[in-house]
C-alpha cells in the first residue's frame, strides 16, 4: 500500500532522513520505533505532504505522493493523528470530530463513523458537548484518533500516541489501536514506547540517527537483544 523508497530529507540544513526505505502492506500494523530526535516525525510529515524530500521516492496505491499537496493526500485516503494531540481546544468534542471529515459530504456515512467513534470511545460521547480544552490528556489522545479516523483513511499515521499519558492509559489507546486494526485499518504507528509498539506490530523498523538500523517481524525485534539494549532497559522481554 505505501512504499518509501531511499527518502532523504534535510531539515533547517540538517541530513534529518538518510535514504529511508520501508513498506506499509495493506491491512497491516507497522511499527517505527526510536529515541526522540532519531527522525520519526519528520518522516511522517514527508508521507503526509509538508515536506519535501531532496531524492526518493513515496507511492500509495501505486501513486506518486511527491507531487501532490497534503490536502491531496488526504484525500487519497491517508489521515495523521500528529504528535500532541493538536486537537482544537475551544471547539467542542462533535466540531472536532466533524473536522476530520472536511473533505466528506456522504452524510449517511458521517453518521455511522461518528457512531463508531463513539463506540471506541465511549467518554467522547459522554463529552460530545465539552469543549477539547477540557478533556484530560488521555480523552483529548482519543478525540485526535477519533479525529483521524473522521475521514474514513486507508492509512491512519499515528505520531506518539502514548506520549505523556499515565501507564494505564497507554495500555488503553494501545488496546484502541488494535481494535482500529482489526476493523480494516492499515496503520503506520510511530513510538518511542518500543515495547508497546514492538507488541502489537506485525512489523517493524527501529530508526536511529535519520537511518533504519533495524528492521523485522514485531515479535522478533521485540526479543532482539541490540532493540533490548538500546530501547527496553537491557531487560528480558517477558
Amino acid at each position: 500500500m505505501l512504499d518509501i523508497k531511499d527518502i532523504h530529507v534535510y531539515y533547517d540544513g540538517i541530513h534529518a532522513i538518510k535514504g529511508v526505505s520501508m513498506t506499509v502492506p495493506q491491512g497491516s500494523l507497522v511499527t517505527l520505533v526510536g529515541s526522540n530526535g532519531a527522525g520519526k516525525t519528520t518522516l511522517l510529515r514527508t508521507i503526509c505532504g509538508l515536506k519535501k524530500p531532496s531524492q526518493g521516492s513515496i507511492n500509495f496505491k501505486g501513486e506518486n505522493l511527491l507531487d501532490k499537496s497534503a490536502t491531496g493526500i488526504v484525500q487519497m485516503g491517508i489521515s495523521m493523528v500528529p504528535e500532541g494531540r493538536q486537537i482544537f481546544p475551544d471547539l467542542t468534542v462533535l466540531e472536532n470530530l466533524h473536522l476530520g471529515a472536511f473533505r466528506r459530504n456522504d452524510t449517511d456515512g458521517i453518521k455511522r463513523d461518528m457512531d463508531w467513534v463513539f463506540q471506541l470511545f465511549p467518554r467522547l460521547k459522554e463529552r460530545i458537548h465539552q469543549k477539547g480544552g477540557t478533556l484530560s490528556g488521555g480523552e483529548q489522545q482519543m478525540l485526535a484518533i477519533g479525529r483521524g479516523l473522521m475521514s474514513r483513511p486507508s492509512l491512519l499515521l499515528l505520531d506518539e500516541p502514548s506520549l505523556g499519558l499515565a501507564p494505564i492509559l497507554v495500555e488503553e489507546v494501545f488496546s484502541i489501536i488494535q481494535e482500529i486494526h482489526s476493523q480494516g485499518v492499515t496503520l503506520l504507528l510511530i513510538e518511542q514506547n518500543a515495547h508497546a509498539a514492538l507488541s502489537i506490530a506485525d512489523y517493524g523498523y527501529v530508526m536511529e540517527s535519520g537511518a533504519i538500523a533495524l528492521e523485522g517481524k514485531g515479535q522478533d525485534l521485540l526479543y532482539d537483544e541490540a532493540v533490548r539494549r538500546a530501547y527496553l532497559g537491557g531487560e528480558a522481554v517477558k
